[in-house]
């Protein structure tokens, strides 16, 4: 396997796409945020006691309990919303689900899984921070525990499915959890435990040597020998094919890499970020939205907008770890503006009444057929996210 520093940069291919600004400016933004918050209002009743589902039918979520691994995302944008507002309506909602998170961990509900980071970040650690009251910390510190007890100590890495002891599963590590180590470098933040930063730094490292290929794309899963820690190999569980490079899971990797890079200082994991970040600006089509693989750059084929809006915000949280010295800045900054600006006019559902999620056009599971071309509640969230960055210095939930 290659080390990182041996992954080829391509470079920004077509850089006059992004060397100017579109419109996007404080009107335009807060607008565009309204229009998300319309929306949040008429779920808020709907989804007090339960969520939305993980994908839309014909736009429109239907009510689950808190059992799904997306559950957070909701939460987390009622808490964007509360941050945003001051409006107590959204905190009162938001706290009910702490409640029901709370009772999650507790009572081990669906939990066994490397998804605690999206469950409990969101939902939790966003509460302790904005409110500072315990409910929100003590829920999000025992989902953190939990995820320390998916570590093999062997391969070096958070497995992500299923039980310790399966063989199909053991060993298995996927890019999504670059989002889920931010749970546990809070946790070593206000515990004083450097335990759970260690192992999420170790996991980090893992993954930037053995999910991120030679050409700077990305592998959806990777299996590792959990006895020996040898490397095994890579595939993938929902993009098009295993050599292939599933849009989402480069998105995750975008945003993922900044992150560990904000905890640990480690320069791997910013130089790297550049790396993924022109990879997948070099596939967007015209309108700057990819398709649900970044093997696709034009013709029929779903795009994928919840995609899109994560590696938003990977790419505002990079370009803002970057230095001004850094010619690349401004360049990263503007294509994220780009996209930001595309989901808001062509991709969200302002002009569908009917609808109750935000942006459409995102792709679930396209090898199942599960929530193709409609929206997805982690694509509404970081939609959301997105637009709180560029109005506000942001204090990150993750």
């Amino acid at each position: 396997m290659q080390k990182t520093e041996q992954v080829v940069d391509e470079s920004l291919l077509r850089k006059e796409r992004f060397s100017t600004r579109p419109p996007v400016d404080r009107a335009f933004i807060e607008k565009a945020l309204d229009d998300v918050l319309f929306k949040i209002d008429q779920n808020l009743e709907a989804f007090t006691s339960q969520f939305p589902s993980a994908s839309s039918q014909n736009l429109v979520y239907s009510a689950i309990e808190n059992v799904e691994w997306t559950t957070g995302f909701w939460t987390g944008m009622l808490w964007l919303g509360y941050e945003y507002t001051g409006e107590e309506k959204y905190r009162r909602v938001a706290e009910k689900h702490v409640n029901s998170f709370k009772d999650r961990i507790k009572n081990r509900i669906v939990v066994n899984h490397h998804d605690l980071g999206f469950l409990y970040s969101l939902s939790s650690v966003s509460a302790y921070k904005l409110t500072g009251e315990n409910p929100g910390k003590e829920a999000a510190l025992e989902a953190a525990e939990l995820l320390l007890t998916r570590y093999s100590e062997n391969a070096g890495i958070i497995q992500a499915w299923g039980e310790l002891t399966d063989p199909k599963q053991s060993g298995r590590m996927i890019i999504d959890c670059m989002m889920n180590l931010p749970l546990l470098y809070w946790a070593s933040e206000v515990t004083g435990d450097q335990t759970y930063r260690q192992l999420a730094y170790h996991h980090a490292k893992q993954s930037a040597k053995y999910i991120v290929r030679p050409d700077s794309s990305t592998y959806h899963t990777f299996y590792m020998d959990p006895v020996t820690g040898k490397p095994l190999y890579g595939n993938t569980h929902q993009g098009f094919s295993d050599d292939s490079c599933w849009a989402r899971g480069q998105a995750w990797g975008m945003y993922g890499f900044p992150l560990s890079y904000h905890y640990t200082g480690d320069e791997t994991f910013i130089n790297l970020s550049k790396k993924l970040a022109n990879y997948f600006l070099n596939r967007l089509p015209e309108d700057h939205v990819c398709y649900w693989d970044l093997v696709f750059t034009k013709g029929e084929e779903e795009r994928d907008s919840s995609a899109a809006a994560i590696a938003v915000c990977g790419l505002l949280e990079m370009s803002k770890r970057l230095p001004l010295t850094d010619g690349m800045k401004e360049y990263y900054e503007n294509s994220a503006l780009h996209i930001v600006h595309s989901l808001a006019e062509h991709y969200t559902t302002k002009d569908e009444p009917h609808a109750n999620g935000v942006l459409k056009h995102a792709v679930y599971h396209k090898p199942r057929n599960t929530g193709v071309d409609e929206c997805c509640i982690w694509g509404d969230y970081f939609y959301m996210e997105a637009l709180v960055r560029l109005l506000k210095d942001w204090k990150m939930y993750w």
